[in-house]
């Protein structure tokens, strides 16, 4: 039964497009790399970003293979996945600014995402983590800016959604920095290790303003 409505990214914008790296106020983001696993196994045994994401990493093969997936969701165009790049980050040492660039190579500090992507409804959802080392100091807010901008402005998506457990307040406020308005909850929406949670929603239309990030945010998520 033909469709009436029209894909919101046309057909064919996607296909055969290389994923881009970006720059994200002095951050990077790029594809994942292979050599990239030792950091992703890492990143897991972090209590919160376990807790969170509902999921361990055993292993640099079981971190091999969660990159690899990321990468073929790409070329499928059902997600965007990046590394979020810094130079070396240190709790005892402010961050220079503007001192990573696109396509960088430096230390990963976080993920950032596009996922359940569906281009001819126009959506994804955001999802995001940071490594403990580099949390307050914006990179959440920072990189999801950056993936916004893209997801709007290059690939023309109308809507992007946040949702995160009600028990995560720093989540919670990474979204309202990046201007996704709260929509209300979905009780017990997400299976945690401990249970089902009731989940917050936020969304950005690509017709709401613009918001940007205050320098004196401090969002851990």
């Amino acid at each position: 039964m033909p469709l009436t409505a029209e894909p919101v990214v046309p057909a064919g914008r996607w296909d055969g497009s290389s994923q881009p790296s970006l720059a994200a106020d002095g951050l990077g983001l790029r594809p994942w790399h292979r050599e990239d696993a030792a950091d992703v196994r890492a990143a897991y045994d972090d209590d919160a970003i376990r807790r969170w994401h509902a999921r361990t990493m055993a292993d640099e093969d079981e971190a091999r293979a969660w990159i690899e997936g990321k990468n073929a969701a790409w070329r499928a165009g059902t997600a965007a996945e990046w590394a979020v790049v810094a130079p070396t980050v240190r709790v005892d040492e402010p961050a220079q600014e503007g001192s990573a660039s696109a396509g960088g190579t430096g230390r990963v500090v976080g993920r950032a995402a596009l996922t359940h992507l569906n281009l001819f409804e126009g959506y994804a959802a955001l999802a995001y983590w940071v490594v403990p080392e580099a949390r307050g100091r914006r990179v959440a807010v920072r990189a999801g800016t950056e993936v916004l901008r893209w997801a709007f402005e290059d690939l023309g998506l109308h809507r992007v959604e946040v949702e995160h457990s009600t028990r995560n307040p720093a989540s919670c406020r990474v979204a309202e920095l990046l201007g996704c308005r709260a929509e209300g909850v979905r009780r017990g929406h997400a299976l945690h290790a401990d249970g089902h949670h009731d989940m917050h929603l936020h969304a950005r239309l690509r017709t709401d303003a613009a918001v940007g990030a205050p320098s004196s945010a401090s969002a851990t998520p």
